[in-house]
């Protein structure tokens, strides 16, 4: 049975959206992945389980978001001076520099899922428990990834 989008849409919308507001801290780029999140669905609708749909619909627009970010440390999509305040209202250039540097080091060799993790985690404050219903591990599961993870990032600060 194929899910019924647009009454995902309707009701789960502005959940999403509030979740993309808080990764990605710009209402348009949030707008922008609330419909890659819903177009995501559209396109394997067929497929998915809609047993936990607001776990599902977080799980997507997280993985959207990040892919977002990650896009956008590549490449920036614009060279305004809203991006440039932003970087020297929180950290200096080098300090971002350093920062980005460090992160894309620790998580080159982990899967996609264990930066999602570590986001619902360590950033939105989700407990293991609530980590592993979103992402459809176990517990134990999480705490293994985040044992794992901060392994790594302890042996590369030493570095």
């Amino acid at each position: 049975m194929a899910i019924d989008v647009e009454a995902y849409y309707r009701t789960y919308g502005p959940m999403v959206l509030r979740r993309c507001r808080y990764m990605l801290r710009n209402e348009d780029a949030a707008l922008d992945a609330m419909q890659d999140v819903f177009v995501e669905v559209l396109r394997r609708e067929h497929d998915l389980v809609h047993s936990a749909p607001s776990s599902l619909l977080y799980t997507i627009a997280t993985n959207v978001c990040l892919n977002r970010l990650r896009r956008s440390t590549r490449r920036p999509e614009t060279h305004d001076d809203e991006i440039l305040q932003t970087i020297a209202g929180n950290l200096g250039f080098e300090d971002e520099t350093l920062v980005n540097h460090f992160l894309d080091r620790v998580f080159s060799r982990e899967p996609e899922s264990t930066r999602a993790i570590a986001t619902l985690h360590y950033v939105d404050g989700l407990t293991l428990e609530e980590t592993a219903a979103q992402v459809g591990l176990s517990v134990s599961g999480i705490r293994k990834r985040l044992r794992a993870l901060r392994r790594r990032a302890s042996g590369l600060r030493d570095l």
